[in-house]
């Protein structure tokens, strides 16, 4: 055998070794690929760890802060288009969190799926981010009362929504008299005078379908105007809720007997448009012929006088079942009613004393 020749069987062993000088390397690339991921994925939990320790941090902060004007509930507004960011600014001008980058965090850590929701809000005192953010995200915004009493004219329920602070825009129509129902109404910061009004017609003519159709059989009224217009006097007759169906029930035996209503409210109505004159009616005012003047006219005035309530409106379509004809007032706030007009002159001259015993006591003063 010749020295300079490789005996045959160390040639496998030679491939052997090629084979396992080539490993390492394959193996080092994916370990050094396995690193890199292993690294990324510390690191991801690394900063949400941290995100959520800095929230939770924030937490502890605001419930350790010092009594004062923390204490005090703050309004928050977030306008319509904000994103988290500058969302995030805003509640730190205002003191509402301590670093902007920890709601931007937590904004980030909810997902693109979760939104702000623009509108005005409440923060408590010591409110952690995430309370901050869940109140935000709920869309739970503040609500105001804007209060329309029983009993007002078209024109002066304009005049309370024109001065409330929290509504906006102009209004430019005046609806006709009676459409608007009177109540407490709910709304947001920025809702639209108009669209208020539209809610109050929506309303009145949600409670008249409803009166209608209940109302007691054999009532002396064509069409719900006609309730509207007498729910309107009887309103403006009482202001005790209990006394209404009794009021009711006195013009509607009226209408019966065809006689005329001489409701006081119709002719200041018709003088003015209900101002109240700060004095009793003059004969020369109940003698004056108006659209409105019930002492003057036969049956019902054209239009409503006010914007009568539910309870007004339900005390027609269910008026009490009595034979009264008459009433007055008795000194203390209500009336007394009269089935006849000999019983109705007694109880007038019973209130005449009442008023002359208390203009003598104002003379005394």
């Amino acid at each position: 055998m010749s020295k300079d020749k490789i005996p045959p069987q160390d040639k496998p062993q030679d491939s052997a070794v090629k084979k396992l000088t080539k490993l390492p390397g394959k193996s080092s690339g994916k370990g050094r690929l396995y690193g890199i991921i292993a690294l990324f994925l510390l690191i991801l939990i690394g900063a949400v760890a941290a995100g959520g320790w800095l929230i939770w941090q924030e937490k502890i902060i605001k419930a350790m802060a010092v009594p004062g004007s923390s204490l005090v509930v703050k309004t928050f507004t977030v306008k319509p288009g904000s994103g988290a960011g500058t969302i995030a600014r805003q509640l730190e001008a205002e003191g509402l969190v301590s670093r902007a980058q920890l709601f931007r965090i937590k904004s980030k850590l909810a997902g693109e799926d979760v939104t702000l929701k623009a509108g005005e809000y409440r923060i408590a005192p010591h409110a952690s981010i995430n309370d901050v953010f869940s109140l935000l995200q709920s869309g739970k915004i503040v609500q105001h009362a804007v209060t329309v009493p029983e009993g007002r004219t078209v024109r002066e329920i304009i005049e309370i929504v024109r001065a409330s602070p929290v509504l906006s825009g102009a209004v430019v129509e005046v609806p006709p008299e009676g459409s608007l129902l009177p109540e407490t109404y709910a709304v947001t910061r920025g809702t639209d005078r108009k669209a208020l009004l539209v809610r109050m017609q929506g309303d009145m003519n949600a409670v008249l379908d409803q009166a209608w159709e209940g109302r007691d059989p054999n009532l002396p009224l064509a069409s719900k105007k006609d309730m509207l217009i007498l729910a309107s006097i009887v309103e403006k007759e009482t202001g005790i809720a209990a006394e209404r169906p009794q009021v009711a029930a006195v013009f509607v035996n009226r209408l019966r007997r065809r006689m005329r209503l001489e409701s006081d409210p119709t002719i200041l109505y018709g003088i003015n448009g209900g101002i109240p004159l700060g004095r009793g009616l003059r004969r020369s005012e109940i003698d004056r012929k108006t659209a409105w003047n019930t002492y003057q006219i036969d049956g019902l005035p054209p239009t409503p006088i006010c914007n009568p309530g539910r309870d007004a409106i339900m005390a027609v379509a269910h008026p009490a079942q009595t034979k009264d004809l008459y009433f007055v007032a008795n000194g203390i706030g209500g009336h007394v009613f009269a089935p006849s007009y000999r019983a109705h002159l007694r109880n007038v001259a019973q209130w005449r004393k009442v008023e002359r015993q208390r203009k003598r006591e104002r003379a005394r003063k």
